[in-house]
């Protein structure tokens, strides 16, 4: 491994996961400041920004007497209902302003209407591609390291989703926050080591 086949994949570190957001992640801000010390340590920094549109199928207020948090069926499996958050071009949807943006590329996503996205590989279908792949590839990249919000959501969809397309995956949970729904992190915790991500 050298430094330009690494890459540090900052996930989600946007106002509306931060204190204050409509999706607030406890501690989301604390991160910001050790992911902007490490960026130099790697070859490429991709940062990934969830940008949906207004009305999207995964925000409760498109349901119908439907609460946030709310479990429901869409065509392609479970879907978390969500408050609003992350709409294009909203404050909201911008990264923490401290955050450094100098990195590489930009993916954003969850702005198909009709599909969220957690990973940074796949919308939740497992099969639409992002694009991210790709570019990792042509780039030769081979090993990530992952930081950001949500560590039980995005971060462990987007890590699994890596470890699965042969990639070497680390995730620095001391850069990363979780919302620890209902189980959910012990659960992603455990699914990401079992998919042979090196959680530190």
């Amino acid at each position: 491994m050298t430094k330009s086949t690494t890459a540090l994949i900052v996930i989600d570190v946007q106002n509306d996961f931060c204190p204050g957001g409509a999706l607030a992640v406890a501690g989301g801000d604390e991160i910001v400041a050790g992911i902007n010390e490490i960026m130099d340590d790697f070859g490429a920094v991709i940062l990934t920004q969830d940008w949906h549109p207004a009305g999207h199928s995964s925000f409760a207020s498109s349901h119908a007497g439907k609460s946030p948090m709310e479990l429901i069926e869409m065509p392609y499996g479970p879907q978390v209902l969500w408050p609003d958050h992350c709409v294009q071009g909203t404050k909201g949807a911008e990264f923490h302003p401290d955050l450094r943006i100098d990195g590489d590329l930009i993916i954003r996503k969850g702005f198909n209407p009709a599909i969220d996205s957690y990973s940074a590989f796949f919308e939740n279908d497992h099969t639409t591609p992002t694009g991210l792949d790709g570019y990792l590839r042509t780039r030769g990249i081979t090993d990530l390291t992952l930081v950001g919000l949500a560590t039980d959501f995005c971060v462990n969809y987007s890590a699994v989703d890596a470890a699965k397309l042969g990639y070497t995956v680390t995730v620095r949970t001391d850069l990363c926050r979780g919302i620890d729904f209902d189980g959910s992190m012990v659960a992603a915790i455990d699914g990401m080591r079992a998919a042979g991500v090196d959680v530190q």
